[in-house]
């Protein structure tokens, strides 16, 4: 059985997800760009299909990814840090079930290029492979960005909500897209 379909076979934590179980990962050996966001939201757990709603819209703009290009694993490696929909919480979605990462990650990561750029996306995935940093908020690690060059790259969450920290941090569009665009137009 391959990497993929164990993934797609894990059964975990299904207890634990009202809306059932539907691992959604992307990869393969070849991608250059990583990308680690935090759990599929409901539209990505009905589709099937990573970063399939807003969110993913606005990740690809920040990135200048074509949805080709996106969606291609031989180039981009999606791999959330939770595979399954976690169901609602109050002011959005609940966390990212914590027993996900610790079964798949290492494995998958150990399919990809050792030098890949990973885009680390949000602060549970900022947390977990950054734990240096974690004392740091999330603005902070957007804001040292370069510190964590050329292996990773720490984004927000590209959320409705983000539209709302970028306006109260305009050093994002200024000074952290275009590095974001060159670092990742140098991998895919």
């Amino acid at each position: 059985m391959t990497l993929q379909a164990e993934i797609a076979a894990c059964r975990i934590c299904a207890e634990h997800l009202p809306h059932g179980v539907r691992p959604i990962a992307s990869f393969s050996p070849t991608a250059g760009l990583l990308i680690i966001g935090q759990a599929p939201g409901s539209k990505v757990h009905e589709s099937g299909i990573p970063w399939d709603d807003a969110s993913g819209d606005r990740l690809r703009e920040w990135t200048g990814l074509s949805k080709a290009c996106m969606y291609d694993p031989s180039q981009v490696a999606l791999v959330p840090m939770g595979f399954c929909y976690p169901g609602k919480a109050s002011g959005g979605d609940k966390p990212p079930r914590p027993e996900c990462a610790p079964r798949w990650h290492g494995r998958v990561l150990a399919t990809l290029p050792e030098d890949r750029l990973t885009l680390l996306v949000g602060t549970y995935a900022q947390s977990h492979y950054l734990p240096e940093a974690r004392k740091l908020s999330m603005t902070d690690r957007v804001r040292a960005f370069r510190d964590y060059l050329p292996s990773h790259f720490p984004l927000p969450h590209p959320a409705w909500r983000s539209t709302i920290w970028m306006r109260k941090n305009p050093w994002f569009e200024a000074e952290v897209l275009p590095a974001l665009r060159e670092a990742v137009r140098a991998r895919v």
